[in-house]
């Protein structure tokens, strides 16, 4: 991706409703797995590693990234060293991890079963993946172009390529369901609407007004109460955890 584009995601990181709950919902995820002591966790496609602070309360922590700017970026915010690396064959680290994260990764893949099946072998037996990518093909938009997206998924079709990489799948749900109605008119509109310029930055990247900003914080970020509890039954994203067996 452009580097104007990792500069503006870094800017916004911290404070951008949608990365803000996300990463208070993966955490409830997370500490529901009751992980052992000192886990190891990776997240493989760190981009400019607005998770690893997160993730450091609940284990140690490796991280890879594939673009150059990115990793930088990541390696700035000092949580732990970022290598360079890449799904599935350029995976740098050679120990075997409690939990794996892909966090909006595999969407950008060619080949994203090769890429689970290469995180399959760097699970412990008893390990967990977790995933999340964005939900439905019709809500394709220019931000999908921009992000470099190759597809988008359906919670049948993301379960079917995970268990044939081998995995177990423990729990699996749509989520970002509650803004799910505004998101889908949004999108629609954009599409009967002249395309603008792909090197754009991408709007979905703007910081909205403070109120607009903390109300979709606390919106998005109340799914934790349900998520890893029951199945949402749509949404903008799916969140997908696996399991290796043991």
């Amino acid at each position: 991706m452009e580097k104007d584009f990792y500069l503006q995601y870094a800017s916004v990181e911290d404070k951008h409703w949608w990365f803000v709950a996300r990463r208070q919902i993966i955490e409830q995820v997370i500490a529901n797995l009751n992980l052992p002591k000192n886990s190891l966790i990776l997240e493989a496609g760190c981009g400019t590693g607005g998770n690893l602070q997160m993730l450091s309360r609940h284990g140690r922590v490796s991280a890879m990234e594939l673009d150059e700017i990115a990793c930088q970026l990541a390696n700035q915010r000092q949580v732990t060293p970022v290598k360079p690396g890449s799904l599935p064959d350029n995976i740098p680290f050679a120990l075997q991890y409690d939990l794996i994260l892909i966090l909006d990764v595999i969407e950008h893949l060619d080949d994203d079963f090769s890429a689970l099946k290469a995180l399959y072998y760097k699970l412990k037996p008893g390990g967990y993946l977790l995933i999340t990518v964005p939900a439905y093909q019709f809500l394709w938009s220019e931000h999908d172009e921009i992000n470099h997206h190759k597809r988008r998924y359906r919670l049948k079709g993301l379960k079917e390529v995970v268990k044939k990489a081998g995995y177990q799948i423990h729990y699996g749900s749509y989520f970002n369901t509650f803004l799910f109605p505004l998101v889908a008119i949004v999108r629609g509109l954009g599409k009967l609407l002249p395309k603008q310029n792909n090197n754009q930055l991408s709007s979905d990247l703007v910081l909205p007004s403070k109120p607009v900003n903390q109300f979709f914080k606390w919106l998005f970020a109340s799914e934790r109460y349900f998520i890893d509890r029951f199945s949402l039954p749509f949404g903008v994203s799916i969140l997908l955890l696996a399991r290796k067996p043991n």
